[in-house]
């Protein structure tokens, strides 16, 4: 952090982006103002609004190609160094949005950029990395304005939509899922994935379940590049309808599903409790795919421990757009089981560094 302080361009990628800081002391402080210079006509103005020994934050300036603000932090545990990035950011304009979010060659760029820089980090601290660089994105989806509201005309088609799924029946029949499991023509997957740990008993303000639970209710699961999930944001979660965007294969498809039921309790397995919230969504007319999937947070409360669970029973549509769901059937399989670890995967991440950010936010 030090190196950092001194001079920005030790991590930074030359082919990318080069940083001019404009007046000042050499050393980096609170109120200084960088341009950073980039390929093109992309050149960004950005301001220190916060410095501290392990960490700075970067806000931008107008005339920059995003709105938003960035922090780079150091920290540390008795086995090795950590090195994370963290950006709150959109589009600043309508042309950046079109290359970022539409053309998808500004995003492209800014993978490739801080991923060269944490290289770098790595490089200029003389260690090794360890576990590779993870990359966690959450995003706003569409249709998070009040209902009723719309600021642009992709909001009102998201909203349209939205709405014709209100009309729309499942497409399999949910009474006959449990005949299904011992159906070789569905597909019966169940995964875990353990979170972080707590103290025994109830769930802890701030802890690992309640993060986890959070995250469950906003539909943070999935990630933003593979769906993206739109509803309306004062409906009830239970029988919420949900319009999902999928990318698959470099194309985009729209689906329907409705969320069933929701569900909190203890249970008692071989003598031990656990505290169980979960909820269920289906499949609704024109989905490429037929079947229902349960996401459930499990608190084992003799022991702490917590965990993730994800079941979903499900086969290729048999009716729908032709496209879709011969692609699915071809090809769905394996992006069905990445899309599963994926979930699995995010949303210990995503608790992981909620946790982080609460521990970091609590009074000393």
């Amino acid at each position: 952090m030090g190196e950092l302080f001194e001079d920005l361009d030790r991590v930074a990628p030359s082919e990318f982006a080069t940083f001019q800081k404009l007046g000042g002391s050499a050393r980096l402080s609170k109120g200084d103002e960088y341009v950073v210079r980039m390929p093109g006509p992309w050149d960004g103005p950005v301001r220190v609004v916060a410095a501290d020994a392990t960490s700075f934050r970067l806000a931008t300036l107008q005339g920059h190609l995003e709105a938003g603000q960035i922090e780079f932090r150091a920290s540390e545990d008795y086995r090795s160094i950590s090195f994370e990035i963290e950006s709150w950011a959109r589009s600043g304009d309508p042309m950046s949005d079109l290359f970022y979010n539409r053309l998808r060659l500004s995003k492209e760029v800014q993978l490739h950029m801080w991923s060269s820089v944490l290289r770098k980090v790595v490089e200029l601290a003389g260690g090794r990395m360890q576990q590779g660089i993870v990359i966690t994105t959450r995003a706003v989806a569409p249709g998070a304005l009040p209902e009723g509201h719309a600021e642009d005309p992709a909001s009102r088609g998201t909203a349209r939509s939205l709405a014709i799924l209100a009309d729309r029946q499942v497409n399999f029949d949910p009474a006959k899922v449990h005949a299904h499991l011992a159906d070789e023509r569905w597909r019966v997957d169940d995964m875990v994935e353990p979170l972080p740990h707590e103290g025994s008993g109830p769930p802890v303000e701030g802890g690992s379940w309640l993060v986890a639970r959070e995250l469950m209710d906003r539909y943070q699961l999935a990630d933003p590049a593979v769906v993206t999930a739109s509803y309306a944001r004062n409906a009830p979660l239970a029988g919420r309808d949900m319009l999902l965007e999928v990318r698959f294969a470099g194309l985009r498809f729209r689906a329907g599903v409705r969320i069933g039921d929701v569900y909190e309790d203890t249970l008692e397995l071989d003598g031990r409790d656990a505290l169980v919230f979960g909820w269920s969504y289906r499949t609704l007319e024109g989905h490429f795919e037929q079947g229902q999937m349960h996401y459930e947070l499990w608190k084992w409360l003799d022991s702490g421990d917590v965990e993730f669970h994800l079941r979903a029973v499900s086969r290729p549509a048999e009716t729908g757009p032709l496209l879709p769901r011969t692609g699915f059937r071809l090809l769905g399989r394996s992006h069905q089981l990445r899309f599963y670890r994926q979930v699995c995967r995010r949303i210990k991440r995503l608790t992981e560094a909620q946790l982080e950010t609460n521990r970091a936010a609590a009074p000393r």
